[in-house]
């Protein structure tokens, strides 16, 4: 595939003259025109589901930045929502799910879930047609591991004990969430895809707290069966692969998944990045909290992630989502500094 969309090329493995960016979370509560939107949305979730506000949503942060990605804006908890497991978002607790149980897992619908999903599929044709074409629309989905510490524990944590445990402890069971999860994960990307996606992002956010085995079994395999599985549907689909946390674990995942891509988080060194495989593109990964305090210490840590991945594909991004109090001139002064690298 030949491509005029820069950050394309750069997931296919091409190096142009010019390096793309985008950041993640980048259509948020940092911009005022979001906050307004969402005000009128009513919940969070409604917002997702509203293809008319979700579409301008995704689009707001193209028209005040020189970015090369529009990032489709939803949750990556919609798949739970739309099984049947029914997520609520409390305003300064994040989301809220009933906890899974075994006998729950059994009550879960794959056959509703596209059902569940279309207004977000949607919202995809809608971004795609208003979408300049030298801009790639980037799709996502959360991974299954991740998906399930929320399904399990009813909520966010830190170290993802209860779906670590549950995992231990009920493996037939776990093995069946997993199950779920990747095939409605294939579902909802191969829809997405046929909506007009450029590229997925396979988000793991969670992907930290996991020991060597935990990480193969709970994090690699069930992203290789979506990789695997999405190209059957959309032949050489390009997948971005994004594992947070995976630390000493990045080879053996980039190997296993077969993703065109790695996301950095943050905390990997760039010294370890560069002794991944030459041919391996990777996005990221400077510090949001470097964003948000701008200046000098900003200029001078983009200028090192630029130079130490001079020699292969790169995406320029945050090592992690924009945080909310991130003001807006900094990240025009990133972009612009990273435009003159």
């Amino acid at each position: 595939m030949t491509s005029t969309k820069p950050l394309l090329e750069t997931v296919l493995g091409r190096r142009g003259d010019r390096l793309p960016i985008w950041v993640m979370r980048q259509a948020g509560r940092y911009l005022p025109e979001y906050r307004e939107l969402r005000a009128r949305a009513g919940s969070f979730l409604d917002l997702c589901y509203n293809p008319e506000l979700a579409a301008e949503v995704t689009l707001q942060p193209l028209k005040r930045f020189d970015l090369d990605a529009a990032i489709l804006f939803s949750d990556i908890l919609v798949i739970p929502d739309a099984l049947g497991q029914k997520v609520r978002f409390e305003t300064g607790e994040g989301p809220r799910l009933d906890p899974l149980t075994a006998d729950g897992i059994g009550m879960l619908d794959l056959s509703r879930a596209s059902d569940g999903l279309a207004p977000i599929i949607e919202t995809v044709r809608r971004v795609k047609a208003r979408l300049s074409p030298d801009k790639t629309l980037i799709g996502f989905c959360g991974s299954p591991w991740t998906v399930a510490t929320y399904m399990i524990a009813g909520h966010g944590s830190s170290d993802q004990a209860a779906a670590r445990t549950f995992a231990l402890t009920q493996p037939e069971a776990f093995a069946r969430l997993i199950d779920i999860l990747v095939a409605a994960s294939i579902d909802y990307l191969a829809a997405q895809f046929s909506a007009g996606a450029d590229v997925v992002q396979l988000f793991e956010s969670w992907a930290l707290n996991l020991d060597e085995v935990a990480f193969r079994d709970w994090v690699i395999e069930p992203n290789r069966r979506i990789v695997e599985g999405l190209r059957v549907r959309v032949p050489n689909a390009p997948v971005i692969g994004f594992p947070r946390g995976a630390a000493g674990n990045l080879p053996a995942y980039a190997k296993a998944t077969g993703v065109n891509l790695l996301g950095l988080d943050y905390a990997t060194p760039l010294s370890f990045a560069a002794e991944l495989p030459p041919q391996l593109g990777v996005q990221g990964n400077l510090d949001p909290l470097r964003l948000l305090a701008g200046g000098a210490q900003m200029d001078d840590r983009a200028e090192q992630i630029v130079t130490a991945f001079r020699n292969r594909p790169h995406i320029f991004n945050l090592g992690h989502g924009i945080v909310p109090e991130t003001p807006i001139a900094n990240l025009e002064r990133l972009i612009a500094k990273v435009r003159s690298l």
